[in-house]
């Protein structure tokens, strides 16, 4: 027997409620969304999201991304999907700051998200076991080269990458 997802907060008239995550993208819906950058030895830790992720696969993003379920708090909702995406735990993840953005992500579907970023910082590189239904792939990456990397070739990572790095690479890296 399989679950349907959990809800996830949505605005309608104003308010907060709880609503299918798919559906909400369908419909290009005004939704909470949580991204964590990782940071050790200078590096911010990307990965590059699974082939199955139903918009935006094999795109590279920031270490990790989801909504926060009906009722999470946001800095749990940021240590849940450490450990769920990226097998790492023992993180203290900050909270770096609000943003809203809107960006077609393929498939008919559309990303309206109110995010709060976290940055978790490490003296070293935690040791990862992503999830292969999650990530295909990880690297760590000095700030500059992401930033040229993005530059040079931008439709090989997701429209929030590209719009936190353009809009909001100061709150996020203290840069």
């Amino acid at each position: 027997m399989t679950l349907a997802p959990a809800p996830i907060p949505v605005w309608r008239d104003g308010r907060l409620v709880p609503f299918d995550k798919i559906e909400a993208h369908r419909a290009g819906m005004k939704h909470r969304a949580v991204s964590v950058f990782v940071i050790a030895a200078g590096r911010v830790l990307i990965q590059r999201r699974a082939p199955g992720k139903y918009h935006t696969p094999g795109l590279w993003a920031n270490s990790c991304c989801t909504h926060p379920q009906w009722g999470e708090a946001a800095a749990d909702c940021a240590r849940r999907r450490l450990a769920e995406e990226l097998g790492i735990s023992g993180l203290d993840p900050v909270a770096a700051g609000q943003v809203e953005y809107r960006a077609d992500v393929g498939g008919g579907m559309t990303e309206h998200e109110v995010v709060e970023i976290f940055v978790a910082r490490a003296a070293t590189e935690p040791a990862l076991a992503p999830d292969p239904d999650e990530v295909m792939a990880v690297r760590w990456i000095g700030l500059e080269a992401l930033v040229a990397e993005v530059a040079a070739e931008p439709a090989r990572f997701t429209p929030w990458l590209r719009i936190y790095l353009a809009e909001h690479r100061g709150a996020i890296f203290g840069r």
